[in-house]
């Protein structure tokens, strides 16, 4: 399925509906997915990541109806820039793991249950692509941010930690993605398990780039390597994500 127009609120599973932002780009894809969610029987809603401060996004998903809480998955400008905005629109609170997000609410934490908008979110404290990342379980879907997309792989800032995380959400079964950018994805268990075996062999493929350029090569040496065959615009946040494998392999006691 095709995303629809930017601003229009489309339904994705009958508690989970998506408003797409306007702003389309190499590390955001479509866009950013902000995700609004209640109940069968709420009349309020709970948003997920209100994206930039992109008044006319914000204004659109203010008008959809009361907004009781907001919530983000991490500390990127793309998820959370619009936050204190949407808060001053809808007097909502904001929470994150990140307590320096907040406003007006305490901030999140791992295996809490988030009562709001008459459902229950539990929190999963997932870092990886950034320290303070977590997903917000529902009954049948997981809303992931930026630790696991629609399409492609995420740029990662520890991969030990990313690694922890795939595992534990391999363990999530029945759930769809909601993701922070691209489409929903079916199967959440099957997704981390592919994300799994990606990391694999881009380590197996660092590894044999140090091979031939040496321990001590640099992330930007390995990026033009590994990367070869990879648009160029892309090198950059590639780049971070080999920096994350050097530092995993170089942590590594050597037997």
């Amino acid at each position: 399925m095709k995303h629809p127009a930017y601003g229009v609120l489309r339904e994705v599973t009958p508690t989970a509906s998506v408003m797409l932002e306007d702003n389309p780009g190499h590390m955001t894809l479509d866009g950013t997915n902000t995700w609004l969610l209640r109940g069968p029987d709420a009349s309020d809603y709970v948003v997920v990541d209100p994206g930039y401060e992109d008044i006319p996004h914000l204004t659109r998903v203010a008008a959809t109806g009361p907004i009781s809480l907001i919530l983000v998955t991490h500390h990127h400008a793309d998820h959370v820039g619009g936050a204190p905005k949407l808060a001053e629109l809808t007097g909502a609170p904001i929470r994150a793991f990140d307590r320096t997000l907040c406003r007006d609410a305490p901030p999140v934490s791992h295996g809490e249950v988030v009562s709001a908008a008459g459902l229950e979110l539990t929190v999963l404290h997932t870092p990886g692509h950034t320290d303070d990342s977590v997903c917000f379980q529902l009954s049948d879907a997981v809303l992931t941010g930026d630790t696991i997309l629609g399409r492609g792989t995420t740029v990662i800032s520890s991969l030990g930690h990313y690694l922890d995380t795939l595992r534990l959400l391999r363990t999530i079964t029945g759930a769809a993605v909601l993701p922070g950018h691209g489409e929903e994805l079916p199967d959440l268990a099957a997704v981390a398990s592919e994300y799994l075996v990606h990391r694999e062999e881009r380590l197996a493929q660092v590894r044999a780039a140090l091979d031939q350029l040496g321990p001590d090569a640099s992330a930007r040496q390995v990026v033009e390597v590994v990367y070869a065959d990879v648009d160029k615009s892309l090198w950059e946040p590639a780049e971070w994500s080999v920096r994350a494998q050097l530092e995993y392999l170089r942590s590594i006691p050597t037997p």
